[in-house]
């Protein structure tokens, strides 16, 4: 099995990193085979809804979704990361996502998905963007497998200090492989 690692954060060393990096162990520990992309590192366009997708298939952009997507379906688990930056996503998690609007649905049906979502507030500042991605989820027919809500985690590498959220997200990757 391979599980794939998705950082929407462009910020190298983050809280969002460090989890999906633990839930990549965890998953690792478990036998899978384990893959981490930093979308703020790929060159991922905006949608620009001209429809071409659905005229032939394919996306009007050459960018490095296309290699993304190959390694997405490659995959039966994907660790989707993204802290929370006013209400909402990431714009590098939230372009990678409108993009899945062009994608052959099949390639959603069934996978697993654990959600790293940090924020340095309260849960409730994390509403909108647990809503969006758990909608999106459902409607695709993806599996959500764990949600690791990092609340109060705003310096960078915060995230360290709570040991139980760090074993919930190992857990979480191991949990992914063996369910």
């Amino acid at each position: 099995m391979k599980v794939l690692g998705i950082v929407g954060s462009p910020r190298r060393g983050g809280n969002t990193e460090i989890l999906v990096d633990e839930v990549l162990m965890g998953a690792g520990e478990a036998g899978a085979m384990t893959e981490k992309v930093i979308l703020s590192e790929l060159e991922v366009a905006p949608c620009k809804a001209c429809n071409e997708c659905r005229r032939d298939g394919r996306c009007a952009q050459e960018d490095d979704m296309v290699a993304l997507l190959d390694k997405m379906r490659q995959s039966k688990a994907w660790v989707l990361g993204t802290p929370v930056y006013w209400w909402g996503p990431t714009a590098q998690f939230k372009a990678f996502i409108d993009r899945w609007y062009g994608v052959e649905r099949g390639i959603f049906k069934g996978r697993r998905v654990i959600l790293v979502i940090p924020l340095g507030g309260a849960e409730h500042y994390a509403r909108h963007t647990l809503g969006m991605l758990t909608d999106i989820l459902e409607y695709l027919g993806l599996v959500q497998s764990s949600v690791i809500l990092a609340t109060g985690t705003y310096g960078k590498g915060t995230v360290r200090r709570n040991t139980e959220l760090m074993k919930k997200a190992r857990d979480a990757g191991r949990e992914a492989v063996t369910a």
